[in-house]
């Protein structure tokens, strides 16, 4: 998992702006207040929030480190309770069966049918488990760099708002453009001319 894993898929960052003074404290006071909840929450769809890196499923950031070396290291987790729609289909056969039952009724209408939709997704949901996911981070905070062991799209949107959200620092994705942006040695006039540039397609 993450780190340990035998292949790596990960996003880069480049981290805009930095601490005023005590990074490690801020950093620490950060991961603390955003950290996901320990207690599941019974009819939250989706959980987001920092774990300590050597414990995703028990967040304890007064027990763990997240310092390793020159580098801050911890994990974004992202718990999300997935409802079988199969399962969503059976209950909702099982309950208008009732229905029909109890009112003597051949037919149950549009309205009660979509109360007894509302009614078998709560319990559901209430029933359903998390499924957890954990997407380690390596901060080099002296270079601004930053990986995310993750590329898919709605892993990176949380980690970039709750990033903000416990840092109030800017966490920038490195594509071709944003790296001569924020990393190259380019002059001002010389990034101009490259951010005008387009692909080329060739012609067979």
């Amino acid at each position: 998992m993450g780190f340990l894993s035998a292949t790596l898929s990960m996003s880069r960052y480049h981290i805009q702006n930095k601490f005023e003074n005590e990074p490690m404290e801020q950093v620490r006071n950060g991961l603390i207040k955003n950290a996901i909840p320990k207690l599941e929450s019974e009819y939250e769809e989706i959980s987001a929030g920092w774990t300590p890196f050597e414990s995703p499923f028990l967040p304890d950031f007064e027990k763990f480190s997240f310092v390793f070396g020159t580098y801050f290291m911890f994990s974004l987790r992202i718990d999300k309770k997935s409802i079988p729609a199969k399962l969503v289909q059976k209950q909702m056969a099982i309950e208008i069966e009732k229905k029909k039952e109890k009112s003597g009724r051949d037919l149950v209408s549009k309205n009660e049918i979509s109360e007894i939709k509302e009614m078998v997704m709560d319990v559901l949901m209430h029933k359903m488990p998390s499924i957890p996911n954990v997407y380690d981070v390596l901060w080099n905070y002296e270079t601004a760099d930053l990986f995310l062991l993750t590329t898919q799209k709605a892993a990176n949107e949380f980690f970039e708002t709750i990033f903000v959200k416990s840092f109030t620092l800017k966490p920038i994705r490195i594509f071709p453009y944003t790296l001569v942006e924020t990393k190259s040695a380019f002059s001002d006039p010389q990034k101009d001319r490259i951010m005008t540039l387009t692909p080329l397609h060739h012609l067979r």
